[in-house]
């Protein structure tokens, strides 16, 4: 049998074949992609509400940057669109056809999507911190040394194609639809983008321990020591408390945004490719294969030490701010 025969039959037997159909690109929009859809004229009207309020700082603002971060997040859906549906979505419907348990839409199951998409979310967006191939996608939101809703929809073009959607695999193999898993995503990134702005404060204390707030995620984006590779949360912060990742903002040391080791370019394609290039440059370099493959999976601030080809963590400043989504 045809591997495509394959594909279709395991689509047809999960009865999710259907769902491959409609998220195929040159067809219709998936549920997930709708909503992004529906919540980008809000994100608009948001964004020029908080210019009008910041429009005379320059530290926090910047009309050309904040359209070219908005041109950014339109590639970013536009790739989406084209290829999740061809590139993702076949690894979900595989998964889901062996999936361990039957799960019906309840509100259990419902809560239980929510908190599992969150957990997986917490480990992507670490790991796309502390391994340099998923770094390389990651970067260009953390690029801007300026923090407003605009930031949020500075996205990399390439994230389909760099397979960052695989730690949310095995809860289709669990047994959660993926549609669900799509939806509960989305809505995530949706909440995300409210957490982008120096408007708000400390919220009640409360919700500063459980949810991610404005105040944490700044400090995500803060270059200063203290605040690199911290505070991954996407909805929830629990998982930052309860995995060692967690620093409060301080007052006394407000949040520099931006990378340690900032691009210069304006161009779109350029703050897409630039660390692939850097990544690729250093695996060029002579040594064994498995001393370049190293890079890979390495931090990005790691480097081989030109004495050594099997390579070992070589002191460097870091190079990611500690970033989101």
């Amino acid at each position: 049998m045809a591997l495509t025969d394959m594909l279709l039959a395991v689509l047809e037997e999960s009865g999710l074949r259907p769902l491959w159909e409609a998220v195929s690109p040159w067809l219709a929009l998936d549920e997930r992609q709708l909503i992004f859809v529906f919540a980008t004229p809000v994100f608009i009207g948001v964004a020029l509400w908080e210019y009008l309020k910041i429009r005379h700082n320059p530290a926090l603002m910047d009309a050309r940057e904040a359209v070219r971060n908005f041109a950014l997040g339109a590639g970013y859906q536009t790739t989406e669109l084209l290829f999740a549906g061809i590139i993702a979505f076949p690894a979900y419907a595989l998964c889901y056809h062996y999936r361990v348990f039957e799960l019906e839409l309840t509100w259990l199951t419902g809560v239980l999507t929510f908190l599992g998409v969150d957990f997986c979310f917490y480990w992507m967006h670490r790991a796309s911190h502390r391994m340099r191939w998923f770094w390389a996608a990651h970067v260009v939101h953390h690029s801007s040394e300026r923090m407003n809703f605009s930031t949020a929809m500075r996205q990399n073009a390439t994230n389909i194609f760099n397979g960052m959607w695989v730690f949310y695999l095995p809860m289709a193999l669990l047994g959660f639809n993926p549609v669900w898993i799509g939806i509960a995503y989305a809505l995530s990134l949706v909440y995300q983008f409210f957490i982008h702005t120096t408007l708000v404060g400390r919220l009640p204390g409360w919700i500063e321990l459980v949810f991610n707030t404005p105040s944490h995620h700044r400090v995500h984006h803060g270059r200063n020591p203290g605040y690199i590779d911290r505070n991954y949360g996407g909805t929830l912060i629990i998982w930052d408390r309860l995995f060692g990742s967690f620093v409060d903002e301080d007052a006394k040391d407000p949040p520099d945004y931006g990378i340690t080791r900032p691009v210069t370019s304006n161009n779109l394609f350029v703050l897409w490719t630039h660390e692939y290039v850097d990544l690729f440059r250093d695996m060029a370099r002579p040594g064994s294969l498995l001393s370049r493959l190293k890079h890979l999976w390495n931090p990005p601030e790691w480097e081989r030490p030109a004495s050594s080809d099997a390579g070992t963590p070589h002191a460097r400043t870091p190079v990611n701010t500690d970033q989101s989504g």
